[in-house]
């Protein structure tokens, strides 16, 4: 092992980029980053597993912390089994498809309680830590697939599916992915074989040319509806040019291919139902799929999904949670831990298409939902129309400016936040309430940890805490809080594994 000294060791000399070495993985922090000690300085490697001996390169260096790059696992850890999925070595869309559905979710319950027991604990409180729900499904849980055209290797034939491990052009053909919904993996295939054929080049992200460059399903779990909607750029005249037939204009023909797409998913036998077929054109740069304009080829432009005795409409862009069955595990905590609602007016801020809004709904006095984006906001507003809801009501805007303009006082706030958590002083604003009880949703903990420390200091505490396992296999988990003001039943303690 090479013997190099780490950074800030002084007189010692400096660690540098590319320095290749090796040591056991002690623990994996979330979401996947698994530390290891060498001359007693931590290095943190991602995609590694407790007990794991690794050899890896120095990768990044910042502030006194080290990032590795995960070069070959010398030793496999005792826990480790055979992936499932053939796509798991080059796949980056899985995270732990090397440990057991039972070792994985004990694995994110105690990345999740470290960080509350530190956010908590730290400072002097206790809280009850609730056992980690699993999914309902731990294979084909996946309602959306964003799939991406490219090539596997420079210069290679044309790919589609997930990208590459570490990857940021490569693509890997994930027709045997075993996250999405089954019929997911045949629509991929078809497609794929189509678009082969017609001699079309996939969109390059640095050169910003080319014509293919996404493929967006979404499927029903309930309901069995799948719409599904091609990606492309508007650049197919310069491109088809030498296969256009004498006399044709650039748009007939790119509607010929279209409806010969069209007619070969069609004939593809499926679980599911094939409702809708989309074209959305995006001449963004950045590599993301939106829509500058999106066209029906066939059916209609959404799908229904079902949670809860609710009915859902779902458009290709909509927000909705990626696994239905594990949304309702989700939402049922959720609605433990609010608790009575009657004759409450509830806060439902962060709200997205209304989803814990219209489960509140039948039980509340009214529920007033606040979200930024507006074509959200608008999906929520007629699915409570749908079920018949009249007690719900959705606001557009920034959660920071809307508190400003609503007359209403909250008798109970429920928190589902982005990634990122929330702004610090929206923040402030939703504890100025002072509320009885919060109930928070993440999907991320270390910004949930932070957001709690600023809820501790101004007088409330976490009553109890619990995650639900939205993404098996991958590294992300969903945690469900609840804050109550005042002082904390003596009974709560910490629970641990």
């Amino acid at each position: 092992m090479n013997k190099a000294a780490m950074p800030g060791r002084k007189g010692e000399g400096y660690m540098k980029k590319g320095q290749v070495f090796e040591g056991i993985v002690e623990k994996v922090d979330f979401p996947n980053k698994g530390l290891i000690q060498v001359e007693d300085r931590p290095i943190w490697v991602k995609n590694t597993l407790p007990g794991q001996r690794v050899r890896f390169a120095v990768q990044k260096m910042r502030k006194g912390k080290c990032q590795g790059r995960l070069l070959e696992v010398l030793e496999h850890a005792k826990q480790e089994v055979p992936a499932a999925c053939g796509h798991f070595v080059d796949c980056g869309g899985c995270t732990y498809q090397n440990l057991s559905y039972g070792d994985q979710l004990r694995l994110k319950e105690k990345q999740v309680k470290e960080l509350l027991d530190q956010a908590i604990c730290g400072k002097g409180h206790s809280y009850v830590y609730e056992e980690a729900l699993p999914s309902p499904r731990a294979y084909g849980y996946r309602n959306k697939m964003e799939y991406s055209f490219g090539d596997a290797c420079k210069d290679g034939p044309l790919a589609l599916g997930l990208h590459k491990r570490g990857s940021f052009y490569d693509i890997v053909t994930t027709e045997d992915c075993r996250i999405a919904d089954g019929d997911f993996g045949r629509i991929l295939g078809e497609t794929l074989d189509f678009f082969e054929k017609q001699n079309l080049p996939f969109y390059h992200k640095m050169r910003h040319q080319g014509y293919l460059r996404h493929l967006l399903i979404r499927k029903g779990a309930k309901t069995g509806e799948i719409l599904v909607d091609l990606v492309t750029t508007t650049q197919l005249e310069g491109l088809a040019a030498g296969i256009r037939p004498e006399g044709m204009k650039a748009e007939e023909q790119e509607c010929q291919i279209l409806n010969a797409w069209r007619d070969r998913l069609l004939g593809i036998s499926l679980e599911g139902t094939l409702t809708g077929i989309l074209h959305t054109k995006n001449d963004s740069l950045a590599d993301v799929v939106q829509s500058d304009s999106t066209e029906l080829i066939y059916g209609r432009d959404y799908f229904y999904e079902e949670l809860l005795g609710l009915r859902f409409r779902i458009s290709p862009f909509s927000f909705f949670q990626t696994n239905s069955l594990g949304a309702e595990v989700l939402y049922d905590k959720a609605r433990t831990y609010v608790g009575e609602t009657k004759d409450k007016v509830i806060f439902d801020l962060y709200s997205g298409t209304g989803t814990i809004a219209q489960i509140l709904a039948p039980v509340a006095r009214e529920v007033i939902g606040v979200e930024i984006v507006e074509e959200a906001v608008e999906a929520a507003r007629a699915n409570a129309a749908l079920n018949g809801l009249s007690n719900c009501r959705f606001l557009a805007g920034d959660v920071l400016k809307v508190l400003d303009t609503l007359e209403e006082r909250p008798d109970l706030i429920v928190l589902d936040p982005p990634r990122d958590g929330i702004h610090p002083k929206a923040l402030e604003k939703i504890i100025a309430y002072g509320v009885e009880q919060l109930v928070y949703i993440s999907c991320k903990p270390t910004s949930l940890a932070r957001d709690l420390g600023v809820f501790l200091e101004r007088g409330y505490e976490v009553a109890k805490a619990g995650c639900v396992d939205m993404f098996p296999w991958s590294g992300n988990v969903e945690t469900v809080v609840m804050l109550s003001k005042g002082e904390i039943d003596s009974k709560k303690v910490r629970v641990e594994f």
